[in-house]
């Protein structure tokens, strides 16, 4: 069992794992200094670009924080002068940007999960471990962590106790 895992993974490797990593390194080596880091630099952000064209992604380097998750690494766009917290978790279809007419983008905390196909825009805060449902449109600041916030326009449906990573933890651990 163990073998044909590790087949399959080279055989078709997880390309959320794939596009995670090879961000990881362009952003490592973007913020390093010499000679060495501007070469793998260079090399890792033409592979970052290609890869990125291949899954219709859009993260520019900068705009996103450590521990950044993305499940399904497809059509996801962020301006890249949004601004995401650590450890958060972006479905597909999801976009994040400024409002029409405008520069301003939104600014996201900590720990938030955003649901598929979630449009966020404007000049907007988001509070940490919050929630953004599926298809919500947020287009106004929601500055009470630990919220869940659906619809469209988007507002408040309930008040959460866990963040993200804390309810998969616990999904995992059920399921070893």
């Amino acid at each position: 069992m163990n073998i044909e895992k590790k087949i399959k993974g080279i055989l078709f490797p997880d390309l959320s794992k794939r596009f995670i990593s090879l961000w990881e390194k362009t952003e490592y080596h973007n913020k390093s200094k010499g000679i060495i880091h501007k070469i793998l630099f260079f090399i890792s952000y033409c592979r970052y670009e290609r890869l990125s064209r291949k899954c219709l992604v859009r993260i520019p380097l900068g705009a996103c924080g450590k521990g950044l998750s993305l499940p399904h690494p497809e059509v996801i766009g962020i301006n890249a002068g949004a601004k995401v917290g650590e450890n958060c978790r972006i479905q597909r279809m999801v976009g994040i940007g400024p409002a029409f007419g405008t520069t301003k983008c939104p600014k996201i905390g900590n720990n938030v999960y955003i649901g598929p196909g979630a449009r966020l825009y404007g000049d907007i805060e988001i509070a940490d471990n919050c929630w953004i449902g599926a298809n919500a449109v947020v287009n106004k600041s929601f500055l009470e962590p630990y919220s869940v916030i659906a619809g469209v326009p988007a507002k408040v449906v309930k008040i959460e106790t866990r963040n993200w990573m804390e309810v998969m933890k616990e999904k995992h651990d059920k399921e070893l």
